[in-house]
């Protein structure tokens, strides 16, 4: 069994799980979340904490009781305390403002990009040059993390660009005559 799949996976109190079917459900004071299951997995509850376990003794069964119980803990980690993605505007001029479901970016372009934000997803603007993503659901948040980026990814002469928090980028050295 996979080492991954044999953890169990702690509900804290004040998320709610329901197993049906095929599909598992988690809701809590950051949102509700659902995900179908798979036919090679089977999801238990035993107290206070989900165990999943393989329907069988293929080894696709044991690669997708890891994966499923990783998608299921993070499940339960964000709508009990949510995800949160950090970037940073590196570069002269560039801005960026918080309007309700969207983000107006000032990144050099003759033009200033709207991004509207998927339902779920909250972006708040502490400086001007700082975006913090928040959400439930943390492949929504880092895919919406890595849209923003993809406007103006950091450059490696000087820099400048949209990039995440803890994200180093190695300049290169400017060529020589």
């Amino acid at each position: 069994m996979s080492r991954v799949g044999k953890n169990p996976i702690a509900v804290p109190a004040g998320v709610d799980v329901a197993i049906g079917g095929d599909e598992i459900s988690v809701k809590g004071p950051q949102g509700a979340l659902v995900q179908r299951l798979n036919s090679r997995i089977a999801v238990e509850r035993e107290g206070a904490e989900l165990l999943v376990k393989p329907a069988d003794e293929s080894r696709e069964a044991n690669a997708m009781s890891g994966t499923y119980r990783s998608l299921i803990a993070n499940m339960v980690h964000g709508v009990s305390q949510g995800f949160e993605r950090r970037l940073q505007l590196v570069g002269t001029g560039f801005r960026v403002q918080a309007q309700g479901t969207s983000l107006n970016l000032s990144l050099g372009f003759s033009h200033p990009v709207v991004y509207r934000l998927p339902e779920g997803v909250k972006a708040e603007t502490p400086t001007q040059t700082e975006i913090v993503i928040k959400g439930a659901d943390k492949q929504r948040v880092g895919q919406v993390a890595a849209e923003i980026r993809a406007f103006r990814e950091p450059e490696p002469y000087k820099g400048k660009g949209v990039r995440y928090a803890d994200e180093r980028v190695v300049l290169k050295e400017v060529k020589k005559k």
